[in-house]
């Protein structure tokens, strides 16, 4: 097996040693960088570096990953979970609290379940250190704008586009259906007045479509022929007033999505695809070390 270095033998105690800084923590830290962010396999860094696999993987499950510091101050804030695994086999996600303007991610935490709690919890403790919240741009969560009273929330237009898509599909056979398609992708190029004019022009088109039933055999009873669709409509009637904040606030710069967070997680689960079959504990340490790769206080910020 190859050593982590040269070996040395006292002549009084017979005892064999290394030197105690002979793991510079600088190789360690460029093996672990290369090993997050450039994806390299520990076979490839096996080779580069002259450690055995074994080695390596001792290496970084004693390695610390540092703590997040923090530098208060307002936030325009993004918020997301995203999940691995599959529900069946034991799925688990990441919480994050990301600041737009300064693309560094402030507060995140593992969980099971995406919950209403651990966004109050990163609220609260981001307000802990002095930070101010100024707007929340975010998800359709259930009870999530409760968590930001009295802060601008601002829903992302893409999760609303992707919501209808879901229930519509991307292709959707029925002519309701493909108009209501054709108005969620004019969200973006419309203010709130004019989007709500044609949201309503189109519900009172489609009244009598919407509104047809039909006769459950199991139920025994009357139901809604066109479930999903009601239902696409159910959720952009709800979300609506929350689609057009970043319009109200101009002065806020407030983003009308969460794609600051989107390039994160699809980078995370890049990672944890290309180096399959990582515990649970070592996944985590790689998402903390991405995660905080992106939370470093500018030296600027720092200064100030």
């Amino acid at each position: 097996m190859e050593n982590y270095g040269q070996r040395y033998l006292c002549k009084d105690c017979n005892k064999r040693f290394r030197l105690i800084n002979y793991q510079h923590k600088n190789e360690v830290q460029e093996m672990w960088n290369e090993y997050v962010f450039s994806k390299q396999t520990l076979r490839e860094l096996k080779n580069k570096f002259g450690y055995s696999k074994k080695q390596i993987r001792h290496i970084f499950k004693t390695l610390i990953v540092p703590k997040k510091e923090h530098m208060p101050r307002s936030l325009s804030l993004a918020v997301d979970t995203t999940f691995f695994g599959k529900r069946k086999t034991g799925q688990w996600g990441v919480v994050v609290f990301r600041d737009f303007k300064n693309k560094e991610n402030l507060w995140w935490k593992f969980v099971d379940d995406e919950t209403i709690s651990e966004y109050m919890e990163g609220k609260l403790f981001l307000e802990s250190l002095g930070h101010k919240i100024i707007s929340v741009t975010c998800d359709g969560l259930p009870g999530l704008v409760s968590v930001f009273k009295e802060i601008p929330v601002q829903f992302c237009h893409f999760h609303q586009t992707q919501i209808i898509k879901r229930y519509v599909t991307e292709n959707p056979k029925l002519i309701p259906g493909q108009e209501l398609l054709e108005l969620i992708k004019t969200l973006t190029f419309n203010n709130q007045t004019t989007f709500t004019q044609k949201l309503n022009q189109y519900l009172l088109q489609n009244q009598n479509f919407l509104n047809e039933k039909s006769f459950d055999f199991t139920r025994k009873r009357y139901v809604y022929k066109h479930r999903r669709l009601r239902s696409a409509l159910r959720s952009l009637k709800r979300n609506l007033p929350f689609l057009f904040t970043y319009q109200e606030f101009p002065e806020l710069n407030i983003p009308n999505t969460t794609n600051t967070l989107e390039a994160h997680f699809s980078h995370i689960k890049d990672v944890v695809r290309i180096h399959r079959g990582l515990t649970k504990n070592m996944k985590e340490k790689v998402l903390q070390t991405i995660l905080l790769n992106s939370s470093i206080v500018l030296d600027s910020e720092k200064n100030n």
